[in-house]
């Protein structure tokens, strides 16, 4: 069940007149739909899944203004869909995830740019880069410069956000150019408010349709010979007018300031971060008024190498504030002024990081020693001690605890049905010895942190099989690999499950099969059981889909049938028989089955029905203070507390009040034979006469055999 998002989906109806408030890539959703689109596409992942989840829901809106939306199965498809703007006046945009989504697309962006479009094609891309990130740290813009995309990073403010939106179609169809806006997570956040404009019908659209295809013209095609006339294109014409464009719609900005002997060059999803560090240093106020003159980059690929030369000239120096590596920004404004015979000097990398996010605190510490270096007359000897005062209370507190701050890693949520199955791999290396894993990109990637400590490789979405199969022939026990059904569906199909029958392959692969691409945000996937929001079927299977492929060892197993598990595993790694042994272990997210039952019991405790609620715990008599239990299942609901014996000194495990009744931690007990501790609570809402009955009858019973004594009960209460 996805979640809803009827409140977005009201504000994207917004017209002339009316103020729109909300998150950045919600705006960015509006000012697609401002700007006449005939069409939209893209793949789940990251804050701009926001983008496509909201049209999903948003359908009988998308009718009436004849938009096709295109839900697509990985991140190649939705680049591939920007093909319909080669030849038609038909704009479009699709979105993915970041630097890995691009990795996926950039076949069919090479190929797309190479050509180049007649109607405009935008890719907003959200960059997740930085510490908060989920994937490799890499960044978008080399596609951008290896491919000719021109690359907006607009100042993160809802109305520069959505400008770059609207004048980012615009711009692609002056210059018969791709272009991509790349969106920080933070920008993706955050929050403000700009003018509506009434939704804008498109020329070319479902409701006005083309009258038929284009004339044949081989030179559209990406396709030697015509892609050298291409290559020429991209530099002659498509480069200089992308350039003339910038500078006559403004699209970066100079903000003013009194000390113009220094200034800053800044990528425009950093300024809000930029802004906030000149605060630090007393240089600027809340309001985005700098000392320093800044040039904002919203536009970070094509730079226009006059504007910048205009910039520094009569500067003694300038900081270039270019997040990540390599620097490309800061080599092309040192070759610009070079060529311009304009010495002004360059700071960048060095006085900031050479890699990584550039957090407050990096960039104050850059600011400082860029101060320091070009304007020592300007006093900010208090801005420095509170900066070295802020980093010695931090190793303070440090000092305190005796080490370094803990490291929270993530974890699977409470009842996550894939837990089970990593328990059930440590059982099984427990008989059989250790075992390769190849991980994969997923929820089940989280498998690799403690206390699993599972995975020897992750080389991309639904790729661990393929991954897999360089080590199973190298070694003389076989190997497994994890992956979702969203992995599964995205990629895993062809380059795992394929491939493996067309080499004869002999590993274990276990998909996990939840229903959704959970990481994501719960989205549908080919194979989700039930029907689409559209009302429509999802129609695909996996098991039918593997043995279409020729795979005879396939086993369904209910991932919190953790003894069934255990042995499934062990008969796929041992067995004589040869060929790939595919597991389904199947489990709804628990997510998504939490907002189910939520509604459910929700209704049917306000129309008074009966509803039973479960959840486990341990006898505090009982439990030994082992905590096998904990080390095998890592459920966040399970925890210690002190000993309540006051004999004993060993803390006992407890279930505390998070437990969601998966009973994951009563069938670890179970399979790996720990220790009776555990019992099932069964609550009753609305109980009715046999209800009352049975605990009225639980009671007298318990009773009866603990005497006088106060014994836990192993079965509580089942009234309420």
């Amino acid at each position: 069940m996805e979640r809803s998002f009827a409140k977005e989906i009201e504000s994207l109806r917004l017209g002339d007149g009316d103020i729109f408030r909300g998150e950045g890539i919600l705006a960015v959703t509006k000012a697609i739909l401002q700007s006449g689109v005939s069409y939209v596409g893209g793949y789940q992942g990251a804050p701009v899944s926001h983008l496509v989840d909201v049209l999903v829901q948003a359908q009988d809106m998308l009718d009436d203004l004849g938009i096709h939306l295109e839900t697509c199965t990985n991140e190649a498809s939705a680049a591939a869909l920007l093909g319909a703007s080669i030849h038609y006046p038909a704009r479009g945009c699709v979105t993915w995830k970041a630097i890995v989504g691009t990795n996926v697309a950039s076949d069919a962006l090479s190929n797309l740019a190479s050509p180049g479009v007649a109607g405009g094609a935008l890719i907003v891309v959200g960059e997740d880069y930085g510490e908060g990130a989920s994937v490799i740290q890499e960044r978008s813009h080399a596609y951008a410069m290896k491919s000719s995309i021109w690359l907006l990073d607009p100042r993160p403010d809802l109305p520069m956000i959505t400008r770059c939106v609207e004048e980012g179609f615009e711009l692609s169809e002056a210059t018969n150019t791709p272009v991509m806006l790349e969106l920080r997570i933070r920008a993706c956040h955050v929050t403000g408010e700009f003018p509506a404009k009434n939704n804008k019908p498109a020329k070319v659209s479902r409701n006005s349709r083309l009258p038929g295809p284009a004339a044949f013209n081989y030179d559209r095609l990406a396709h030697p010979p015509a892609t050298f006339m291409q290559e020429k294109l991209k530099l002659e014409q498509r480069l200089p007018a992308a350039r003339k464009f910038i500078l006559e719609r403004g699209l970066n900005e100079t903000m003013p300031g009194d000390l113009s002997e220094i200034g800053i060059v800044v990528q425009g999803g950093l300024y809000n971060a930029l802004n906030r560090a000149l605060m630090n240093l007393g240089l600027a106020d809340a309001f985005g008024n700098s000392r320093v003159p800044t040039l904002v980059l919203n536009v970070t690929y094509p730079l226009v190498p006059e504007q910048l030369v205009q910039f520094c000239t009569g500067k003694r120096a300038v900081l270039m504030v270019e997040e990540g590596s390599p620097d490309y920004i800061e080599q092309a404004l040192h070759t610009a002024l070079r060529r311009a015979d304009v010495n002004t000097r360059v700071h960048g990398k060095g006085m900031l990081p050479a890699a990584g996010e550039y957090s407050i605190e990096a960039l104050t510490r850059g600011l400082l020693a860029f101060v320091k270096t070009e304007q020592p007359q300007i006093d900010v000897s208090a801005a420095d001690a509170a900066f070295n005062g802020a980093l010695e209370n931090r190793k303070t507190a440090q000092t305190l605890i005796g080490t370094n701050l803990p490291l929270r890693p993530p974890t699977f949520c409470t009842g996550c049905p894939e837990r089970p199955v990593f328990t059930a791999i440590k059982l099984v290396e427990r008989e059989i010895g250790k075992v390769h894993v190849a991980a994969d990109i997923g929820c089940h990637a989280l498998a690799t942190f403690a206390p699993f400590s599972l995975g020897h490789s992750i080389l991309g979405y639904g790729m661990s099989l393929a991954s897999a199969a360089g080590v199973g022939p190298l070694m003389n026990t076989r190997s497994l690999a994890i992956m979702g059904d969203g992995g599964f569906w995205h990629n895993g199909v062809l380059s795992g499950v394929a491939s493996a029958m067309f080499n004869r392959g002999d590993g274990v692969l276990v998909v996990m099969q939840n229903g959704y691409t959970s990481a994501t945000g719960v989205q549908y996937i080919p194979s989700s059981a039930g029907n689409r929001v559209d009302g429509l079927a999802s129609g695909s299977d996996i098991e039918t889909t593997v043995k279409a492929l020729g795979v005879k060892w396939v086993k369904r197993i209910r991932s919190y049938s953790l003894g069934t598990m255990r042995e499934t595993l062990r008969d796929a790694l041992t067995t004589t028989t040869k060929g790939l042994k595919i597991i389904l272990a199947e489990g709804e997210c628990q997510l998504a089955r939490q907002r189910r039952l939520r509604s459910d019991e929700a209704k049917a405790l306000k129309s008074g029905e009966r509803v039973l609620r479960t959840r486990f715990g341990i006898d505090d008599a009982v439990c030994t203070g082992d905590h096998s239990c904990i080390r095998l299942s890592g459920c966040p609901s399970l925890t210690i507390k002190p000993n309540p014996d006051p004999l004993r000194t060993d803390p006992v495990a407890s279930v505390n009040s998070g437990c969601v009744g998966c009973g994951h931690c009563g069938e670890v007990a179970h399979a790996a034979v720990l220790c009776p501790s555990f019992y099932k609570t069964e609550i009753v809402h609305n109980p009715g006469w046999w209800d009352r009955f049975s605990d009225r009858l639980h009671r007298a019973v318990i009773g009866w055999l603990g005497g006088s004594k106060a014994a836990p009960a192993p079965m509580p209460a089942a009234g309420e």
